[in-house]
């Protein structure tokens, strides 16, 4: 891990011990990020870490890390038990205030201190959209993903989901097919893929396209999937704060795609929804209206409204 890891290129303007803007005298990589997944481990929510690195003033991991009572024994170890996880795994990482972390992340309610990457990085600075939506499509869903995303890739812009089965899958595997642009943001670690029938597709997103995650790799390896499924809501409201809008093709009642709606209204991201949903007899569609969403019949709607339609 220690030779794989890579980080960008401006650490040095990362908040150091005095809460001012310090070159560090050195600067660890992966001493770093293990003190990071230390306080993970710690702190185990994505609120509770936005709350402690807020109160000290986003300095680096080690530090806050230290602040916080966790010695250099407790931070060598999950530094040793990554490397155990992570023997041959190529991945980088940006920081907040990072000169290549996304600045719209920090419009999320809890915005994460660090995210993981495999990938093109500067498709992070395109301009994507997610598609998103059940994991039981109908086929009328699929067919209607398909449009859209082709329709969005014809027109420059770059889709974004979350590798999940049914619409997802379908939005990044559009993508690809049409010669776009696709970012997956995913809820597990970069380690880990889920569902296991998409792995090929997130190696391939990886290797060609970007693959996101804020999920530490040594917290979600200590706990079985019951500890680890709130990693997916999380990984939602993530998204929405890195794209520019959601489109909603199909959702149930309970669908965890509801959780991106409601951080887009918060993070004040376009919402459209497709017209299909308001006739499916579900109540959330209204809800969302009456909130600021967009009902749109068609794909044409949604470039116009953001500015995209030629």
């Amino acid at each position: 891990m220690a030779n794989e890891l890579k980080l960008g290129q401006h650490q040095a303007q990362l908040p150091g011990v005095s809460g001012g803007v310090i070159d560090p005298p050195v600067f660890e990589p992966v001493w770093e990020i293990s003190a990071y997944e230390a306080l993970w481990n710690r702190f185990t929510t994505v609120k509770r870490l936005a709350d402690l690195f807020d109160r000290h003033e986003h300095a680096l991991p080690s530090v806050v890390a230290a602040r916080e009572g966790i010695a250099n024994p407790e931070v060598e170890a999950v530094r040793d038990r990554l490397r155990d996880i992570l023997p041959f795994m190529e991945y980088a990482a940006l920081f907040y205030r990072d000169f290549e972390y996304p600045n719209r992340l920090r419009d999320a309610q809890y915005p994460i201190e660090v995210l993981y990457y495999q990938g093109v990085l500067d498709l992070l600075s395109s301009r994507a959209v997610s598609v998103v939506g059940t994991r039981q499509p109908t086929e009328a869903g699929i067919k209607r993903t398909r449009k859209l995303v082709q329709l969005l890739v014809k027109h420059d812009l770059t889709v974004m989901s979350g590798l999940a089965e049914g619409i997802d899958t379908a939005a990044h595997q559009t993508a690809i097919d049409a010669g776009g642009r696709t970012i997956a943001v995913i809820g597990t670690p970069l380690s880990g893929s889920y569902p296991k029938s998409n792995e090929e597709l997130q190696r391939r997103i990886a290797r060609d396209f970007l693959v996101v995650t804020q999920v530490p790799f040594y917290l979600a390896s200590q706990r079985d999937w019951r500890g680890n499924r709130a990693f997916f809501p999380e990984r939602n409201k993530t998204m929405s704060a890195l794209s520019h809008a959601t489109i909603i093709v199909e959702a149930s009642e309970t669908s965890g795609t509801l959780f991106q709606a409601k951080a887009a209204i918060q993070q004040r991201r376009k919402l459209f929804i497709l017209d299909s949903c308001f006739d499916a007899g579900l109540k959330w569609p209204e809800e969302y209206l009456g909130r600021g969403a967009v009902r749109v019949k068609d794909g044409s709607e949604i470039l116009e409204a953001l500015g995209a339609a030629a």
